[in-house]
């Protein structure tokens, strides 16, 4: 489905075909770069999606997302790919310390208290393959608002399932190989922030289950990390 482009950059129509189009007064221009090159994934700890497709369309609070997907599977698209919406906050990924100018933002309803249902899994699944065909995406660069902004934000959450969205293409999952350097390698694959605190976001989305001191399996898993997917490969960024 084509979008009718109007004034401003938005359009009537959602770029997607699956997606209803609920514009946002909240987005405005990339800086520093042209395109997308990364997508950021969060939850909105908030009730129901209606909630917080509100909130999300308020200009008194000043956020936004490109795309927000209820637990059954609906979709809202709000702001279009070519613009910026106001999702990332302050953080950085790698080289990158503006992530609302490198990235689309797509959250999904959950209160953060629950697994994220099969519709609304299938749902991003599809919405993520076009996204990352649009754009040039690599599998590394979908990323969680937790890797992105360490130590202020945990969501997609303990509860999403990485390794799924990594078996269809859409992430990375790492495989143990022998220990490295865990500061060294996790910054090597693009996480920034105290030590204390990169090993809580790392393990956030890789090892949930995990507590107590850094380990040989943390090291293990972030040297495959950084031997495979090392961010400088996105230096220019």
């Amino acid at each position: 489905m084509e979008p009718g482009p109007i004034p401003g950059g938005q359009g009537l129509i959602s770029e997607v075909a699956e997606a209803v189009w609920h514009p946002s007064p909240n987005f405005g221009d990339r800086r520093g770069c042209s395109a997308p090159d990364c997508v950021l994934l969060h939850y909105t700890a908030m009730q129901t999606a209606e909630a917080a497709l509100a909130r999300l369309c308020d200009p008194d609070y000043e956020v936004s997302a490109h795309y927000l997907i209820a637990e059954d599977g609906r979709v809202w698209q709000m702001v279009r790919e070519a613009d910026r919406a106001w999702h990332a906050g302050r953080g950085a990924w790698g080289a990158c310390e503006d992530l609302n100018s490198h990235s689309i933002g797509i959250e999904l309803a959950n209160p953060a208290t629950h697994p994220f249902p099969e519709p609304q899994m299938a749902a991003l699944e599809h919405l993520l393959r076009g996204v990352v065909a649009r754009w040039g995406i690599a599998a590394e660069r979908v990323l969680g608002h937790s890797d992105s902004a360490v130590a202020r934000k945990i969501d997609p959450g303990p509860k999403f399932d990485w390794q799924r969205l990594a078996m269809q293409g859409f992430g990375v999952w790492p495989q143990c190989v022998a220990p490295g350097d865990f500061d060294l390698d996790a910054l090597r694959f693009g996480y920034r922030g105290e030590a204390a605190d990169v090993l809580a976001a790392f393990r956030l989305r890789f090892r949930p289950w995990a507590h107590g001191p850094l380990d040989d399996m943390d090291r293990g898993l972030m040297a495959d990390l950084a031997q495979r997917w090392p961010h400088m490969r996105h230096s220019s960024l």
